[in-house]
């Protein structure tokens, strides 16, 4: 799948699809800024989350820039910049 932008109702799809959704955890509500970890998600399931998304938009992520994405934000800052057009200088 070829993508230009990675959004946020996709990573929810993604979470929900490899993982789950903890209980209590409302992944439909503001999660920008929140850690992964209160939302129930720890190093393992951010990994899974990591590989799907690697295969639906045919990029590869650093395992660090997973672990280092602590937000749903910073996440998809990493991915969308994994998919946005190289321009030639």
């Amino acid at each position: 799948m070829s993508a230009t932008e990675f959004t946020l109702e996709d990573l929810r799809r993604i979470l929900r699809e490899g993982a789950g959704a903890d209980e209590g955890v409302d992944l439909d509500g503001d999660i920008l800024d929140t850690d992964f970890e209160r939302l129930g998600y720890e190093s393992l399931a951010l990994l899974e989350t990591g590989g799907r998304i690697e295969r639906e938009y045919g990029i590869t992520l650093d395992d660090s820039a997973l672990t280092d994405a602590e937000t749903p934000r910073a996440l998809l800052e990493v991915v969308n910049a994994h998919l946005a057009p190289v321009t030639a200088a």
